[in-house]
């Protein structure tokens, strides 16, 4: 049987976007998955039958840390002879790659799901990128999760087109659309949950509160569009990341009673039924998984035009898509899509369905273990 390691610097990356691709890849392959945890039953609390091994891969520069996790990939590759490693994530891809190709592991494929370099300027911007085509170098094969994310860094002189393959329609792994569906009871339990009411215009933000995604954007916007809608609710889903919140509250001081602040949750689809706009402002992405979720639930979008975004919206027909930081023209989107609830029912309806066509997790699931079985077959 074919040996497989899986790394990932965080344990959220591997619950949310990996666990259906894991638990087809363990019926198949003698599973590893290497990721920075000290719960040694995660993998059984996720009801993976994998091996687990914890290994301090953090997603910041740290130097002297690097070069131990370094050391330590190397040995374990080294010592199991895995015959493919796959990384998700930038450190742990670079990390990952580096340590396998000096271990001779034949097959080291890493995902690019972004680039942190995108919005950055100065010498960030020069290592950051340079540490992304470091991977890619020591990368036996890329995935991108997305078409215009993979012409992007190919443009960018990243890594050549021959290298880089973008499973089906794209994503990192599809959306789970029996979990993530419309809900008629949800949507009221959760608007009752922040006494939002039932005929409200619900608009939903749900990312890491951070600049790039469009945290500053989004409130920016909501004051705007608030003051003009006495009906209108923003709900902030995510981790305060950058400690925006007080900046945000601010920014929408006059309607403050309808902004509500959510932790990091873990029932999103409950959350996304209870909206009739999703909104992803951001200044780069992947792909724009939660776009998908939300599509999923019947929701239809406004996000950026960005690459990423650009792959799961359907502009004019499943969502709309504005300039990056273009205030006025997301606001006005934000006024039709209020204005018009047919609209924004027949939208919800085709984003359903473009989401169960083109990005189901089945698909991608599917995809990814025909990409393994067409490398690891070339083994023999």
């Amino acid at each position: 049987m074919k040996k497989l390691c899986i790394i990932v610097s965080s344990p959220f990356t591997l619950e949310v976007f990996l666990l259906a691709q894991i638990r087809a890849l363990t019926g198949l392959y003698e599973v590893t998955i290497i990721v920075n945890t000290q719960n040694k039953k995660l993998l059984k609390l996720l009801n993976v039958n994998a091996r687990l091994t914890p290994v301090p891969v953090e997603r910041k520069i740290r130097p002297l840390r690097d070069i131990y996790t370094l050391a330590t990939l190397f040995r374990i590759f080294r010592k199991n002879r895995f015959d493919l490693i796959h990384s998700v994530t930038p450190k742990a891809g670079l990390l990952s790659m580096l340590a396998g190709f000096m271990a001779g592991v034949p097959i080291r494929l890493h995902t690019f799901t972004g680039q942190v370099w995108g919005t950055r300027t100065g010498i960030m911007r020069f290592v950051l990128k340079a540490a992304d085509k470091t991977t890619a170098f020591f990368a036996s094969d890329i995935l991108v999760d997305s078409a215009s994310q993979r012409d992007f860094i190919v443009q960018e002189n990243v890594l050549p087109e021959k290298k880089a393959s973008v499973l089906a329609n794209g994503s990192i792994s599809g959306v789970n659309v029996v979990r993530f569906r419309p809900n008629h009871d949800l949507r009221l339990k959760v608007r009752q949950l922040y006494a939002i009411p039932p005929n409200a215009f619900v608009i939903l933000y749900m990312s890491r509160l951070t600049r790039d995604k469009g945290a500053i954007v989004m409130a920016k916007a909501f004051a705007a569009f608030g003051a003009a809608n006495s009906d209108a609710h923003l709900i902030v889903v995510g981790p305060d990341e950058e400690l925006l919140r007080p900046q945000m509250r601010e920014l929408c001081r006059l309607c403050i009673d309808r902004v509500h602040f959510v932790d990091l949750v873990h029932v999103p689809e409950e959350y996304m039924t209870c909206a009739d706009v999703f909104c992803l402002p951001s200044y780069r992405e992947g792909f724009g998984t939660a776009l998908i979720n939300a599509a999923a639930v019947g929701v239809p979008a406004i996000a950026s035009r960005i690459y990423g975004s650009s792959d799961a919206i359907d502009d004019g027909n499943t969502g709309f898509l504005f300039e990056v930081g273009n205030i006025d023209e997301f606001v006005g989107l934000l006024h039709r899509l209020a204005g018009n609830p047919e609209m924004r029912l027949s939208m919800g309806k085709r984003a359903r369905e473009r989401a169960i066509g083109k990005f189901s997790e089945e698909l991608l699931t599917s995809a990814l273990l025909t990409f393994y079985k067409i490398r690891l077959d070339a083994l023999n």
